[in-house]
């Protein structure tokens, strides 16, 4: 027998079942995958040493958690995935507002009809995910909201003055018992709201419009915040802080390859799209680059923080821009190409939060500034460095390239330039084979494309050759050259 086949509370004491509360059964559960080395929060990527350590330390303690971070750190993201540690199903009294646990009934309610109905009193289960709550804290959430208020209808109906505790209509928290309750953004909730916490986190009981009501409510809380120095809107008041348990810091990806596992994960990337454009693993990575030269740009506000919903943006964009593209010119298929960065500027100017200097040159011009400094890290991974100034006589690895162009007309790469014109375009160019031959002879054929533009733009970001835009594409060529032809 299931059991959710049991439906009267005399059938829950046959079956022995045991109350604990919420925390106890995430410790319990924890423990359990724990044992079996389980990975615990699935899909988080980047926390495996920092975060959930922290977070798994602070569930076996019972503590309510804090997770302070800057935007797109993942924190409602690891809350979500604390349901996976509760039980399948608890059983619950039948019609209570509060998810009474029929062996410790805690509202006026369930108490009432268990005394009426004893070992007849009909149950219900309540699934894990029925007991996840979420709020997000703005300046207009009331202390009605989130713990309750008296409800003059409810009085007229059932003929009760207000004295009766009756009356009251509970809010979010008290519906929320034996459930997990996130408040986001805690700092932006009013700090007379934030008080009205304090005796829920601490002696369990909560007050409403003068009634005391001796309720200790079983709620595992999550709250997340941004630091406090990131916004003036409010901040976490410090007798609340001190009530919860652990405060646990979140951070941006360490290495590009767990942004581009996130990335890869995250994107909405359409069926239609994968079977028709294809990724090279440069391009990825290029992607992943511009968010981490975002949050090192003097440009950018570095209090805000640059989230991981702006490569997954870019990454969207991207195949977008590649396909529409491929649309135009009838390519049954197409590869990413670095031109394609440029349809991923409305992607970037959305997400960053400018700086005094980054708004005077405003967010199109930094948002190409941060694919140019993409660019040319990764470009300094692959070959050897570019100096800025060089002896008479000296030779350096890009003489060829150089040569080559001062003696040919420019290279134009066209946005809408169809697949077999542009690889001919980048194939005419044989000193790039030959550097990469020597600097990168184990690099993939299919991304060898990628690379030899990449190539391009980069020496045109140091200076050695010269790039010009025009109204659909760019123009490469030797700036030396020129200025002869134009004497």
């Amino acid at each position: 027998m299931s059991i959710t086949d049991i439906k009267t509370l005399g059938e829950l004491k046959e079956s022995g079942y045991k109350s604990i509360s919420i925390k106890d059964e995430l410790r319990k559960n924890l423990i359990q995958k724990l044992k079996k080395q389980e990975t615990v929060f699935e899909g988080v990527w980047g926390y495996e040493n920092s975060v959930i350590p922290e977070l798994e330390t602070a569930i076996l303690s019972k503590h309510n958690i804090n997770l302070l971070g800057l935007r797109g750190q993942a924190k409602t993201r690891l809350a979500r995935l604390m349901v996976t540690l509760l039980d399948e199903y608890i059983p619950v009294v039948a019609g209570s507002e509060i998810n009474d646990d029929p062996l410790l009934p805690l509202s006026r309610y369930s108490i009432e009809l268990i005394a009426e109905k004893g070992d007849e009193t009909p149950i219900t289960w309540l699934h894990r995910d029925e007991r996840f709550f979420e709020k997000l804290a703005t300046p207009d959430v009331t202390v009605a909201d989130l713990i309750g208020d008296i409800d003059p209808i409810k009085a007229m109906n059932l003929k009760l003055n207000y004295a009766d505790d009756r009356v009251i209509h509970f809010g979010m928290i008290p519906r929320a018992n034996r459930s997990i309750f996130v408040i986001n953004e805690i700092p932006d909730l009013q700090a007379r709201i934030q008080v009205a916490l304090f005796n829920i986190l601490q002696e369990g009981d909560i007050q409403i419009r003068g009634f005391k009501l001796r309720l200790p409510l079983d709620i595992q809380f999550v709250f997340t915040a941004n630091p406090e120095d990131y916004t003036n809107r409010g901040s976490i008041v410090t007798p609340l802080k001190d009530r919860i348990g652990s405060q646990i810091l979140t951070h941006y990806p360490k290495s590009v390859d767990i942004a581009e596992k996130i990335t890869e994960q995250e994107a909405n990337t359409l069926s239609g799209q994968k079977e028709t454009v294809y990724v090279p693993k440069l391009a990825k990575r290029l992607v992943e680059q511009i968010g981490f030269e975002a949050r090192e740009s003097e440009y950018v506000d570095v209090k805000s923080g640059v989230s991981a919903r702006m490569s997954i943006s870019i990454f969207e964009n991207l195949l977008s821009t590649a396909e529409r593209r491929s649309l135009l010119t009838e390519d049954s298929s197409t590869t990413v190409r670095l031109l394609d960065f440029f349809g991923t500027i409305p992607a970037i100017t959305g997400k960053i939060e400018l700086v005094y200097e980054g708004e005077q040159e405003g967010a199109a011009t930094v948002a190409q500034i941060l694919i140019q400094n993409a660019i040319k890290t990764i470009f300094l991974e692959l070959f050897p460095e570019i100096k800025k100034l060089k002896k008479d006589g000296e030779e350096t690895p890009y003489d060829q390239i150089t040569q080559w162009f001062y003696s040919q007309d420019a290279v134009e790469l066209l946005d809408d330039m169809d697949d077999g014109y542009f690889k001919d375009q980048l194939n005419a160019i044989t000193p790039l084979e030959n550097l990469i031959q020597k600097y990168q002879p184990e690099f993939h054929n299919e991304d060898k494309l990628f690379l030899k533009e990449l190539i391009l733009w980069a020496l045109a970001e140091f200076k050695i050759l010269n790039k010009e835009r025009f109204t659909k594409g760019f123009q490469f060529n030797d700036p030396l050259a020129n200025y002869i032809r134009g004497i």
